[in-house]
């Protein structure tokens, strides 16, 4: 390995302005650079996380270009059988299972609902109960020295979720996909390139603007040569590099994870579950009766496909 890492500085918010400016050519290259930096770094003893979806394809397709030997390795989870497909198509593909089944781990540490963010904060605050230094500060923001820090508070429409009749918690991915990555990683001495996409979400936002692409300095080092590019540079890749995606996104999904995932199910019109029932209504029934993602949507006043309970209690 080599000895010394190449200095990874803060990305300020006029660079990051400027990466994800760049040209399409441009992110392409920059991609390649970052992916050969890791390559070399770690002596090539370096993997993809493969989901199957579109970004973890393009990505595959990218260090393969560079490195043809890198495996890809699947956290096996409840996802779509037509990502499994393009999973099952892939060369030098390993799948790691994780230890629990998904309603194990919805028993044991609560329903993915919201976000992670919301999810993590509102099993903390109820772990820690009310009168607790935790739980202040995930319901005002109020640190231990008494500052304010807003971003660590849960927001007020969720408050709710603090007297929710089940279990609230973020640890499904954990579980699922972290926990037998970091596994495989200490078993085999490589270390990950994901194809995450900094503008996502607020936090890849912020963990791109602290450790730019490649993070030698995390605990779990990890690089993503496709932080700068957005989904239109991923299509345009695609399109020209003539990667055939899963079916799935055919049928009106923008993502390809869990079947039974809960993230994201207030924002979208219709969402997961609603189309779930149409595409695959056995999985479907799963989730609803035996997992109780009925009874958690109906709480909550979220369409689950088909008529919850709460237009019947709001009509009466």
């Amino acid at each position: 390995m080599t000895a010394l890492a190449p200095t990874q500085m803060a990305v300020e918010e006029w660079q990051l302005k400027q990466r994800l400016a760049m040209p399409f050519d441009s992110k392409v290259e920059w991609a390649r650079r970052r992916i050969r930096e890791w390559h070399d770094h770690y002596d090539g003893m370096v993997y993809v996380a493969f989901s199957g979806g579109k970004d973890s394809q393009v990505l595959l397709h990218l260090v393969r270009s560079e490195f043809p030997d890198v495996p890809a390795v699947f956290c096996a989870e409840p996802t779509f059988p037509e990502v499994l497909r393009v999973v099952r198509e892939t060369p030098n593909c390993v799948t790691l299972k994780p230890k629990r089944k998904i309603p194990e781990i919805i028993e044991r540490f609560g329903y993915p609902v919201i976000s992670k963010r919301v999810a993590q904060y509102v099993h903390e605050a109820r772990s820690g109960g009310p009168g607790s230094s935790i739980w202040r500060l995930r319901t005002t923001g109020v640190t231990i020295r008494g500052t304010t820090s807003p971003p660590s508070r849960i927001s007020a429409k969720w408050l709710k979720l603090l007297d929710a009749p089940f279990l609230v918690g973020d640890r499904c991915c954990y579980v699922t996909k972290k926990n037998p990555a970091k596994a495989y990683a200490k078993a085999s001495g490589r270390v990950a390139f994901i194809g995450t996409l900094a503008s996502e979400s607020n936090q890849r936002l912020l963990s791109y603007k602290l450790h730019g692409c490649n993070g030698y300095d995390l605990k779990s080092p990890r690089s993503t040569p496709l932080a700068v590019w957005a989904p239109e540079d991923v299509a345009a890749y695609s399109t020209g590099h003539g990667i055939k995606h899963a079916e799935v996104y055919d049928m009106g999904y923008t993502r390809t994870g869990c079947m039974a995932c809960g993230f994201g199910c207030h924002m979208r019109k219709p969402n997961q579950f609603e189309l779930l029932k149409d595409t695959h209504p056995k999985v479907w029934r799963w989730a609803m009766h035996d997992i109780g993602w009925m009874r958690v949507l109906d709480w909550l006043e979220i369409e689950c496909g088909e008529r919850p309970l709460f237009r019947e209690r709001g009509s009466e």
